[in-house]
C-alpha cells in the first residue's frame, strides 16, 4: 500500500493542529491527508491515463480538499495562509 501507518502518522504530526499523531481530525491534517494522495493518484494516473475510476476518486478528493480549504478560510484565515503556505498549494 502506497500509504503505510508509519507515513500518515508523519502527516498528522507535521501538519496536525496540536502536533501529535493523535490529532487526525483538524482540518489541516485532513487537507495535508488528501493533498499526499491526491499526489499519488496524479502520478498514477500520468502513467494509466485510461483509468477512469481512479479519475473520480482524484477528483472527489480534490473537491473535499477545497470545502476543507474553504471552511477554513471563513473561520480562520490565518491557519488558511499556513497551511497553504506549508503544503504549496494555490488558489
Amino acid at each position: 500500500m502506497y500509504l503505510s501507518k508509519e507515513k500518515k502518522s508523519e502527516l498528522f504530526k507535521n501538519h496536525g493542529r496540536l502536533k501529535s499523531e493523535k490529532d487526525t481530525g483538524s482540518p489541516e491534517a485532513q487537507i495535508a491527508l488528501f493533498s499526499y494522495r491526491i499526489q499519488h493518484l496524479t502520478e498514477h494516473l500520468k502513467v494509466n491515463k485510461k483509468d477512469h475510476s481512479s479519475r473520480l476518486g482524484l477528483l472527489k478528493l480534490v473537491g473535499k480538499r477545497r470545502s476543507l480549504l474553504n471552511y477554513l478560510v471563513k473561520n480562520d484565515i490565518e491557519r488558511y495562509r499556513s497551511i497553504i503556505s506549508e503544503l504549496g498549494i494555490r488558489k
